[in-house]
């Protein structure tokens, strides 16, 4: 395996306690550069293989390689030192909401940051100005004084980014990044993780619900359904019947998807 291959998975299993089974033998390969979109309905098992990449998640079967390393079974510092290479952003931000967009932004520098100054929010000032830098990266170095509270939504996960910044990834994982934001502040963040992808060469895998922003950035997509995958290809070749394939007959596309 080369290093042209940023994720490999080679038949990843997960049965969650009480036996429900959310991935079964899925395997497939993220290229150096691309945007991987993951499309399927909720519960289709897109969250757990992204979960299970980075292992935030252990799975019960199967393995996972990150830039040509097995992360399966790393662990202490080898496994924290993989997990730097492939920031996780988050539906939900995960902002410490009490501290300033600053605090939060430098907390992606934990990893690499002694354990009392970590415990002590204390940063050295070559760190300040790499989160400086990185809030500067998504329009938001005039906030860094704020709270993290008194932002919009779009704001926060323009700050949850930046925190992914801070890691120094190679790989973004973006789990539905975009969910709970308003329609009209979806297509600005997503612009943000577009630069990411397409300026700075970092590799994105990100599960998406929305078609249209599926077919708006993505170079390829696959798809889940049943924590199976059932299909993948290039946004020209998503129509109505891969549609209906992925989210089942009864299921009809917005207008706007264009098919």
């Amino acid at each position: 395996m080369t290093v042209e291959t940023a994720i490999r998975v080679e038949n990843l299993g997960m049965v969650y306690p009480g036996g429900v089974r959310a991935l079964e033998g899925v395997s497939l390969e993220v290229h150096a550069g691309e945007f991987l979109a993951v499309l399927g309905l909720s519960g289709s098992g897109k969250s757990t293989l992204l979960r299970c990449i980075n292992r935030l998640i252990d799975p019960t079967e199967g393995r996972v390689w990150i830039l040509g390393e097995e992360i399966t079974g790393a662990r202490g510092a080898r496994l924290r030192g993989m997990r730097r290479q492939a920031a996780m952003i988050f539906q939900q931000f995960n902002l410490v909401k009490r501290h300033t967009v600053l605090t939060n932004v430098l907390s992606g520098a934990l990893g690499r940051s002694p354990l009392l100054s970590s415990l002590l929010l204390s940063f050295p000032a070559e760190e300040r100005q790499r989160a400086v830098a990185a809030l500067d990266r998504v329009g938001l170095a005039d906030r860094s004084t704020s709270r993290a509270d008194a932002l919009s939504g779009g704001q926060q996960q323009r700050v949850a980014i930046a925190r992914a910044l801070m890691q120094e990834p190679r790989l973004i994982l973006a789990d539905e990044p975009v969910a709970s934001l308003d329609p009209a502040l979806r297509h600005s963040v997503m612009r943000h993780i577009e630069a990411l992808n397409r300026d700075e060469g970092m590799t994105v895998m990100c599960s998406l619900h929305d078609i249209d922003l599926v077919t708006r950035y993505a170079t390829r997509m696959v798809a889940l359904r049943d924590g199976r995958l059932v299909w993948e290809g290039v946004p020209a070749e998503f129509d109505k019947s891969t549609f209906k394939e992925i989210y089942g007959e009864d299921a009809q596309p917005a207008s706007n998807t264009g098919f």
